[in-house]
C-alpha cells in the first residue's frame, strides 16, 4: 500500500514544482497539499474504502482548483502589470487538477458501479469542465444502468444540444425506450426533442426569410434581435438540410409548401402518441402531458389531434373520478387568464366544470366522485394558494353563500343516493362548524353516529368535541345535567372501542373532565378495566392521566394512580419512564423515598422489558449519580449478564 501512495505521489512531482516555480503556491502550502493527498490517498488503498472517502478528496481537489486559478489570475495580472507578457501555453499545473479528478472519479465508479448518483456527478464535472471524456463515459454508464430513464435522456441531451447531432440523439432516445418502454418520461421528452429539432429547422428558415414563424406559440419578437439571440439555428444539425423523417427538404420547397413544417409536427406527435398508449395503456398521466405538449405547439390538425387523444381518454378513463375531476377542472382554464376575465365569464367556466361533475354522477355515482367533487367545490370556496387549479373567487365574494349552500347540496345528494362515507360525513359536519353554525353541526352529528357511521370513530370524535362546545357556549360553568349528558355519551362510545382505536377520544375526556373529581374517577376505572383485559401498546394515556392527576391532586395522590396502573397485566414502558422520571426528580432533590420508588419502577419494568438497552442504561445512570458502589456493581453485573455487551453503559456515563 504504502509503495503505490510514493508512486502516485511522486507523479505529482513535475505539478508542485510548476506550482511553486510560478508562484501560485509557496512551498509550506505545498507540504500541506502533499500531506492532504497522502491521507487521502491512504483512504481510498484500504481494503474497503468508502464512497465518502473518494467524495471527500473530489471536494478538496475542487476547492483546490478552484483556489489555483484564482491565484494564477492575480499572479498574470502582476506581471501584466510589470510589463511581462503572459506566458500563453498551459503548462502541467493548468491540466493535473482536472485530470486527477477525474481519476478519482473513475476509481470510485469502478468500485461504486451501480451508483447511479455517483455516475451524474462524474458526468456533470465533464460537462462543466468540457473535457472529451464525456464521450466514453456516456458508454459506460448506459452499459452499466439501461433500466434507469435519467440515463437515457441525460445521453440524448448531450448529443442534441453539445454535439448537434440530432441522429445520435433520436437513437439514444429510441434505444432507451426500448430498455424501458415504462418511462413516461422517456416518451415526453423524446416528442420533446423532435418538436424542437422541427422548430429550430422552420425557425431557421424563417430567419433566413424562407418561411414563416415558428412552432412554439409564443409572441413575436424583433427580428434582429432574434437572430443575435439564436445564432446556433443558422447551423446545420446533422450536417445537412434534411427533414425531420429523414428526407431532404429543398430549399424551393418552403414556398410552396409553407405548411410542411406544421404537417410533419403534427405526424411526429400523432406516431410518438401512439407508441406511448400502446407501451403504457393504464397511465392517464402521460396522455395529459402530451395535451400539455400539443397546446403548448402550434401544429396542423392540432384540434383533430386534441379532440382525438380526448376521446380516448374518456374511453379508457371514463370509469375513474380522477379522469372526471381532471376534465372539471380542465374548464376552468389557466389562471393567469382567468384573472383578467369578466365574473360573467369565470361564472360560466365554472357552471361548465358543475356540469361535468353531474355527468359523471349520472354515468357512475360512487362515493369517490362525490370526494372529488366536494374537494372541488372546497377549493372553490377557499382557494389553497397560488398553485390552486380553480379561480381565485375575492372578487366575487357575494357568491360564497351561494357556493356553500350548492356544495351543502353535493353532501346531500351524496347521502340520498347512498354514497356517504366517513370523510365525506366529517367535512359536511365540519363545515357547518367553520361557518358558526353549531346546531346544525350538533343535529348532524348526532344523525349519522347514531345511524349509518355509529362504527365511525372519526364522526364520534367529532360529535364529542361538539357536545363539549354545546354545553360551555353559554358560560364555563357546567351544570350536572350537562356533565351527565356529556359523560354518558363518552361512557357509551369508550366502553365498546379499544383503546387504540379512540386514543384522541381519551385524551379528550381527560381534558375536558380533569376539573370534575368526580368523573374524572370514574374515567379512571373505566380506564382500569380495560388495562386489565387489553395492552395499552405505544398510547401515552395512563401517562397523561398520572401528569393531570400530579398537576391537580398533587405528588401523593399520583403515586396511588400510577401504582394501580403498574398492577395491571401489560404496564406500558411509556407509563414506567414516566412514572421514574417524576420519582427521580424528586429524588435528585434529594428525596429518599422517592430514590427508593424509581429503584422500585425500574425492577418492575425491567422484569417485562428486560431487553431494552436504554432502560438499563437510565438505571445505571441513575445509581452512578445518587446510588453506591454496591448498587452501582450490581446494576451493572445484572445488565451484563442479560445484555451480554453493557460497552454502551459506560460509554453514555463518559463526559
Amino acid at each position: 500500500m504504502a509503495d503505490v501512495v510514493q508512486y502516485r505521489l511522486e507523479r505529482m512531482l513535475d505539478e508542485l514544482e510548476d506550482l511553486e516555480k510560478r508562484g501560485i503556491f509557496s512551498r509550506t502550502e505545498i507540504a500541506e497539499i502533499v500531506k492532504k493527498r497522502r491521507n487521502f490517498e491512504y483512504k481510498l488503498k484500504r481494503p474497503s474504502p468508502l464512497k465518502q472517502d473518494f467524495l471527500s478528496y473530489i471536494d478538496y481537489e475542487k476547492h483546490l482548483d478552484s483556489l489555483r486559478r484564482l491565484r494564477k489570475k492575480v499572479v498574470s495580472q502582476d506581471l501584466k502589470e510589470q510589463g511581462i507578457k503572459k506566458r500563453k501555453k498551459k503548462s502541467s499545473s493548468d491540466i493535473a487538477g482536472v485530470l486527477r479528478i477525474l481519476g478519482i472519479f473513475r476509481l470510485a465508479v469502478t468500485r461504486f458501479k451501480g451508483d447511479i448518483h455517483l455516475w451524474f456527478m462524474y458526468l456533470e464535472y465533464c460537462k462543466e469542465r468540457g473535457h472529451g471524456r464525456m464521450k466514453k463515459i456516456l458508454p459506460q454508464v448506459l452499459r452499466f444502468h439501461p433500466k434507469v430513464p435519467g440515463v437515457w435522456i441525460y445521453a440524448a441531451s448531450w448529443e442534441f444540444d453539445h454535439n448537434l447531432n440530432v441522429a445520435a440523439a433520436r437513437a439514444l432516445m429510441q434505444n432507451g425506450l426500448r430498455a424501458c418502454p415504462d418511462s413516461e418520461d422517456l416518451w415526453v421528452e423524446y416528442l420533446r426533442m423532435e418538436l424542437t429539432y422541427l422548430n429550430k429547422l422552420k425557425a431557421r428558415k424563417a430567419a433566413l426569410g424562407e418561411d414563416s414563424g415558428a412552432l412554439t406559440r409564443k409572441e413575436d419578437v424583433d427580428d434582429k434581435q432574434w437572430r443575435d439571440e439564436n445564432k446556433d439555428l443558422f447551423m446545420s444539425l446533422d450536417g445537412e438540410k434534411e427533414g425531420v423523417d429523414g428526407t431532404g427538404v429543398k430549399e424551393g420547397e418552403s414556398g410552396n409548401k409553407k405548411d410542411t413544417f406544421r404537417e410533419q409536427g403534427s405526424v411526429i406527435l400523432e406516431t410518438i402518441y401512439n407508441g406511448a398508449i400502446e407501451a403504457l395503456p393504464t397511465s392517464m398521466s402521460l396522455r395529459k402531458r402530451f395535451l400539455e405538449v400539443l397546446d403548448g405547439i402550434d401544429l396542423a390538425h392540432s384540434e383533430e389531434l386534441k379532440k382525438k387523444m380526448m376521446d380516448g381518454l374518456k374511453r379508457d378513463f371514463g370509469n375513474k373520478a380522477e379522469y372526471w375531476d381532471w376534465l372539471a377542472r380542465l374548464q376552468i382554464g389557466d389562471l393567469e387568464k382567468a384573472k383578467n376575465m369578466s365574473k360573467k365569464d369565470m361564472l360560466c367556466r365554472l357552471n361548465k366544470a358543475v356540469d361535468i361533475y353531474e355527468e359523471a354522477l349520472e354515468s357512475m355515482p360512487s362515493t369517490e366522485v362525490f370526494s372529488v367533487y366536494t374537494n372541488f367545490w372546497k377549493d372553490v370556496i377557499a382557494p389553497k394558494g397560488e398553485d390552486s387549479q380553480v379561480f381565485e373567487l375575492a372578487d366575487i365574494s357575494d357568491e360564497s353563500v351561494e357556493f356553500t349552500s350548492r356544495l351543502f347540496k353535493v353532501f346531500e345528494k351524496a347521502e340520498s343516493m347512498g354514497c356517504i362515507t366517513e370523510d365525506l360525513t366529517y367535512h359536511h359536519i365540519s363545515l357547518y362548524l367553520e361557518l358558526g353554525r353549531l346546531e346544525e353541526a350538533r343535529n348532524l352529528a348526532e344523525k349519522f353516529s347514531n345511524g349509518k357511521l355509529s362504527c365511525s370513530m372519526k364522526v364520534w370524535v367529532l360529535r364529542v368535541s361538539i357536545e363539549m362546545k354545546w354545553v360551555t357556549r353559554e358560560s364555563a360553568s357546567l351544570g350536572k345535567d350537562d356533565l351527565r349528558s356529556v359523560f354518558g355519551l363518552l361512557q357509551n362510545i369508550l366502553s365498546k372501542v379499544a383503546i387504540s382505536e379512540a386514543e384522541s377520544l381519551w385524551h379528550m375526556a381527560v381534558e375536558f373532565f380533569s376539573n370534575q373529581p368526580k368523573y374524572f374517577k370514574k374515567l379512571v376505572e373505566i380506564f382500569l378495566v380495560f388495562l386489565t383485559k387489553e395492552n395499552e401498546g405505544d398510547v401515552p394515556l395512563s401517562s397523561a392521566i398520572v401528569n393531570y392527576v400530579h398537576q391537580k391532586d398533587g405528588l401523593q395522590r399520583a403515586r396511588e394512580v400510577y401504582k394501580r396502573f403498574v398492577a395491571t397485566p401489560h404496564p406500558s414502558l411509556t407509563l414506567y419512564k414516566n412514572c421514574i422520571e417524576l420519582e427521580s426528580n424528586l429524588a435528585f432533590g434529594g428525596d429518599k423515598n422517592a430514590l427508593s420508588n424509581a429503584r422500585k419502577l425500574y425492577e418492575s419494568a425491567l422484569t417485562t422489558y428486560k431487553e431494552d438497552r436504554g432502560l438499563w442504561r437510565d438505571y445505571y445512570s441513575m445509581e452512578i449519580k445518587m446510588g453506591t458502589s454496591e448498587t452501582i456493581n450490581a446494576v451493572h453485573w445484572r445488565a451484563k449478564k442479560i445484555l451480554k455487551d453493557t460497552t454502551e453503559l459506560l460509554v453514555s456515563q463518559n463526559p
